[in-house]
C-alpha cells in the first residue's frame, strides 16, 4: 500500500514527461526543452507521425514499469500493435535509458533530449513506427494485424517470459488479428511463458469509430470470455486520475497473479506426472482511453481529443497557421516540462522513481535480441535418409516429403532438451505426408479433447491452425526470439501470407544494417501439395504465385529451391536450417516420383543451384543442338521423358539437360544473390548461342524477370504454369499448360530446325506423331477417367 501511494505521486510526473516527449517529437526541431518562448521557426518543416495512441501507450508503459518494479523475477516484453505508436515507445525507451545503450548520443540530459526530439521522422532518425532500429522491438509497426500472433510465438518455450501485447482497436478489426486470439488454445503454461493482451480501445480509426469502441462492456466481456480469456475492463474515458490509476494497478497485479497461478498449477502437475492443466483462462485487459488525451481539445471549431481528429497530427500547419501554432504552443507548455528536469535537462529523481534498471527494462529484454540468444540446431547426419538411386533411374518412386518428415522427426528428437524447433502447418501435416513427425511429438493443444483424437498434447511441437496468418506470426515471433522452425503448407495457399512476408523481409533487411541486431534463424517455407498434383481438388488449389512474390523481394537473402527428388530435398533442408538472416522457399511434391541424384550429387548441385545431368545424353551434353532445362520435380520428370522420346526416335539430335534447383542462380551476374551465376558459369550450363527450352514449375514471368537484359533472353523459350487447370488427371494438368513431355518434345524439335536443317523432314514427321499422342491422351482420359498406360508406366531408361 505504501508503494502504491508513492506510485500515485510518481505516475502523473512520469506521464507528463513521456507525453511531452511524444508530442515534442512530432513538432519540434529545436528549443526542445522550451527553455525560451516557442517560435514558429522551432517547428519542423515536415510534421510526420501520429498522436492519438501515444498517451494511452505511455499510460500502459508506465503502469507496466510499476508492475516490473514489484516483480523483477520475470522478464517482460512490450509488443506494440498500434501502427504509429513509435513516439510513445521511443519516449519510454529514452526515459529508461535503453536507447542510450545503442545510441550513445541519446544521453538523458538536455543534449540527448534535443537530439531525440529532432530525429523523430527526420532523415537518418526514427520512423513513425517501431522498426529494427528500435530497441526491444520484434514487430514492424507498419502493417496491422500481426502483433498478437507474434507475441505468442515469442513466448512459446520461453517459460519465464511475459509478453505484454497492446492491440489497437483498429488493428483488432483485421482478419489476422481476429484469428490470433485463438492462440491461447496452443499455449502450454507448464513449458512456455505467457501473453497478456491489452486491447487499447480509444474508439476511433482515421476517420470513423472502431467496432470495439462501440461495443459495451457486457458485449466485450461476453466476446472475450467466449474466446477463452478472463477479461478485465479498465475504463479511463472519463479522464485519468487517481481512481483510474488505482484500477489499472490492481488489474495488472491481478492479471499477473492469474498468470503465475496458472503456470504454477500446470508446472506442478507436470512434476507430479499427472494429467496436464487444460483450458487455462488466461487474463486479458480491455483498456478504454481518450484518444489523444492531454492533447489539443478543440481546433477550428471541431472537437479533437477523444475523436478521430486526434488520430494523426492534430494541428498539421502550425508553421503557417497562427491559430494552429497557438494551440501547439499551449499544448506543449501544458506539460510544464522544465519542472520535470534539472538545469542540465536530466529527469528529476521523482520522475524516475519506478523506472526499471538494467536487464529489467523492457527495452533490454534479452529475447528481443534473438540473434544474441540463438543456439544452432543439432542436426542429424542426412546420409541415413538417403534414397539409393539405381543405374537406370527407373526403380525408386519416392515421395520427397515422406523422407523429409523422417529427417525433421529426428531434428525434433535431437533438440528435445533445447526445445527450440517447431513445425508450423495449417491442418495439413498428415495430408502433406509428414506423419513421421508424430513418432517424436504431437500437435500442440491445451484444451480438452476426446479420447479418440490423435496426436494432441500440450507439449506438442507441431502447430496446426487453419490460419496461415497466425502461423506466420507465431513463426516470426519464434525466430526473432532466437529459435528455429519450418512453415509447411499447400503451395496454393502460401500466398495468403505474401504481405506478411513483405513486412518480414523489410524487417530483416533493416536489421542487417543495425550492428546490434545479430543474425536470426532463417524463415523457411516448405510448399507442397503443389499445383501440378492438385488435379483432384481442382483449379482453386492450383497457384504457384508465392514463388514469384518472394523473387520480387530482396534477392540478397531470399532463395527459392525446387529440389527434383528426395535426396535433393534433404540437402536443401539441412542447408536452410543452418542459415541465418534469410527467407527460404522450398517447393517439393509429396507424390511418388523418380529419384535422380545421389546425396553427393545433390550436395554438389546445391553449391551453385544448377547442375548439368550428363547421364541424360553424354554425347549431347558436351556439344548440344538444343538445351532442355527444368526447375521442379514434375517439370524435371516431363523434361526427361521428352528427352527419352527424342533419343529413341531421333538419336542424331544432341541434347543437354540442365536442372536448376535454386532459381535465383539465374539472376545472371546479379550481385544481390550469392548463388547468381556469372557469365562464364552461365555459358558452362546454357551455352552462348544454343537454343534453350526451359520448363518451369511456376509462372514463366518469374524466369523472364531473372534473365531480363541478358542476351540469353532471346534464345530462351520458357514453359510454365499458364493458369490452366480443373479437376482432371495428373498428366492432363501438364498438357493443359503446355509443359507435358509431348509439348516439350515438339518445342525442342522446333528449336532444332534452324541448327539441324538436315533433320527437317524427320522433325516434321515427329511433330505430327506427338500431336497424335496428345489427341490420343484427350480421348483416353474422357473414356477411362485416368491417364493412359504409356504415361503412368513410363520409366527412364538409358537409350
Amino acid at each position: 500500500m505504501f508503494e502504491r501511494r508513492k506510485a500515485l505521486r510518481w505516475l502523473p510526473l512520469y506521464l507528463r514527461y513521456t507525453n511531452y516527449l511524444g508530442a515534442a517529437q512530432l513538432y519540434l526541431k529545436q528549443n526542445c526543452l522550451l527553455r525560451r518562448e516557442l517560435m514558429q521557426e522551432d517547428i519542423k518543416e515536415r510534421i510526420l507521425g501520429h498522436w492519438g495512441t501515444v498517451p494511452g501507450l505511455n499510460f500502459l508503459y508506465a503502469h507496466l514499469n510499476f508492475l516490473i518494479s514489484r516483480h523483477s523475477d520475470r522478464e517482460f516484453m512490450f509488443i506494440v500493435g498500434p501502427g504509429h505508436g513509435a513516439p510513445a515507445v521511443i519516449a519510454n525507451l529514452f526515459a529508461e535509458g535503453s536507447l542510450r545503450e545503442f545510441y550513445p548520443e541519446l544521453t538523458l540530459d538536455e543534449n540527448g533530449t534535443s537530439r531525440l526530439v529532432k530525429m523523430f521522422s527526420w532523415p537518418g532518425g526514427f520512423p513513425s513506427h517501431t522498426n529494427p532500429g528500435t530497441p526491444g522491438a520484434i514487430l514492424e509497426g507498419g502493417e496491422l494485424g500481426y502483433s498478437l500472433s507474434t507475441a505468442y510465438g515469442a513466448v512459446f518455450d520461453n517459460p519465464s517470459l511475459v509478453a505484454v501485447c497492446v492491440v489497437g482497436d483498429g488493428e483488432a478489426e483485421s482478419g489476422p488479428l481476429s484469428a490470433s486470439w485463438h492462440s491461447n488454445k496452443y499455449l502450454d503454461p507448464a513449458r512456455s511463458g505467457a501473453v497478456l493482451p491489452i486491447l487499447h480501445v480509444n474508439g476511433y480509426k482515421i476517420t470513423g469509430p472502431t467496432i470495439y469502441g462501440v461495443m459495451n462492456d457486457e458485449e466485450l466481456r461476453a466476446y472475450f470470455s467466449g474466446l477463452g480469456y478472463e477479461p478485465f475492463i479498465v475504463d479511463c474515458t472519463g479522464g485519468t486520475g487517481e481512481k483510474e490509476h488505482i484500477v489499472m494497478m490492481k488489474t495488472l497485479e491481478k492479471c499477473y497473479e492469474r498468470i503465475r497461478d496458472i503456470q504454477k498449477k500446470a508446472r506442478k502437475r507436470v512434476k507430479k506426472h499427472v494429467d496436464p492443466l487444460l483450458r487455462p483462462r488466461w487474463p486479458m485487459i480491455v483498456y478504454r482511453s481518450i484518444k489523444g488525451e492531454t492533447g489539443i481539445a478543440e481546433l477550428h471549431g471541431h472537437k479533437v481529443a477523444g475523436l478521430y481528429r486526434s488520430h494523426g497530427i492534430p494541428a498539421s500547419e502550425p508553421k503557417k497557421n497562427m491559430e494552429e501554432f497557438a494551440k501547439v504552443k499551449a499544448w506543449l507548455a501544458s506539460y510544464r516540462f522544465t519542472e520535470l528536469v534539472d538545469e542540465r535537462g536530466r529527469p528529476r529523481d521523482e520522475v524516475m522513481r519506478f523506472v526499471p534498471k538494467g536487464l529489467a527494462r523492457m527495452g533490454m529484454n534479452r529475447h528481443t535480441y534473438g540473434g544474441k540468444v540463438r543456439r544452432s540446431l543439432r542436426l542429424p547426419q542426412i546420409k541415413k535418409y538417403e534414397t539409393k538411386v539405381s543405374k537406370t533411374y527407373a526403380d525408386a518412386q519416392i515421395g520427397s516429403t515422406g523422407i523429409a518428415a523422417k529427417y525433421l522427426r529426428d531434428v525434433i528428437r535431437l533438440n528435445s532438451r533445447a526445445k527450440n524447433f517447431r513445425f508450423m502447418c495449417p491442418d495439413e501435416t498428415e495430408s502433406n505426408k509428414f506423419q513421421a513427425l508424430f513418432e517424436a511429438t504431437n500437435r500442440a493443444f491445451v484444451w480438452p479433447v476426446h479420447s479418440y483424437d490423435e496426436h494432441l498434447a500440450p507439449d506438442g511441437r507441431v502447430m496446426e491452425i487453419l490460419s496461415e496468418h497466425t502461423l506466420q506470426g507465431w513463426l516470426q515471433g519464434y525466430l526473432l526470439t532466437g529459435r528455429h522452425g519450418i512453415f509447411a503448407t499447400y503451395e496454393a495457399f502460401a500466398g495468403i501470407v505474401s504481405s506478411m512476408v513483405d513486412q518480414y523481409a523489410k524487417f530483416l533487411k533493416q536489421s542487417m544494417h543495425v550492428a546490434w541486431r545479430k543474425p536470426v534463424s532463417s524463415l523457411n517455407y516448405l510448399l507442397t501439395s503443389v499445383g501440378w498434383r492438385q488435379e483432384h481438388n481442382g483449379y482453386s488449389h492450383q497457384n504457384p504465385s508465392f514463388i514469384s512474390g518472394v523473387l520480387e523481394k530482396h534477392g540478397k537473402f531470399c532463395s527459392v529451391y525446387l529440389p527434383a527428388d528426395a535426396n535433393s530435398l534433404l540437402v536443401v533442408l539441412e542447408d536452410c536450417l543452418k542459415r541465418t538472416n534469410s527467407i527460404n522457399v522450398i517447393v517439393a511434391g509429396k507424390q511418388p516420383m523418380p529419384q535422380w541424384l545421389t546425396l553427393a550429387e545433390a550436395r554438389a548441385e546445391l553449391k551453385r543451384g544448377v547442375g548439368r545431368w550428363d547421364f541424360v545424353d553424354r554425347q549431347g551434353a558436351t556439344s548440344p543442338d538444343v538445351i532442355l532445362a527444368a526447375s521442379g520435380d514434375v517439370p524435371v520428370m516431363e523434361s526427361l521423358a521428352a528427352i527419352w522420346y527424342l533419343k529413341k526416335m531421333i538419336p542424331e539430335l544432341q541434347l543437354r539437360f540442365v536442372n536448376v534447383s535454386e532459381i535465383t542462380a539465374l539472376g545472371i551476374g546479379d550481385e544481390r544473390h550469392p548463388l547468381a551465376l556469372d557469365n562464364r558459369e552461365f555459358e558452362h550450363f546454357f551455352g552462348d548461342t544454343t537454343p534453350v527450352v526451359f520448363n518451369f514449375h511456376g509462372y514463366p514471368g518469374a524466369i523472364q524477370r531473372l534473365i531480363y537484359g541478358h542476351e540469353a533472353t532471346k534464345r530462351f523459350k520458357i514453359c510454365g504454369y499458364m493458369e490452366e487447370g480443373t479437376t482432371t488427371t495428373p498428366f492432363d494438368m501438364v498438357v493443359r499448360n503446355g509443359v507435358s513431355r509431348f509439348h516439350l518434345a515438339m518445342k525442342v524439335l522446333d528449336q532444332a530446325c534452324p541448327v539441324r536443317p538436315d533433320l527437317t523432314k524427320k522433325i516434321r514427321s515427329l511433330n505430327n506423331y506427338f500431336e497424335q499422342l496428345l489427341k490420343q491422351h484427350a480421348r483416353y482420359i474422357v473414356a477411362y477417367g485416368k491417364d493412359m498406360p504409356e504415361v503412368t508406366g513410363w520409366r527412364w531408361e538409358d537409350v
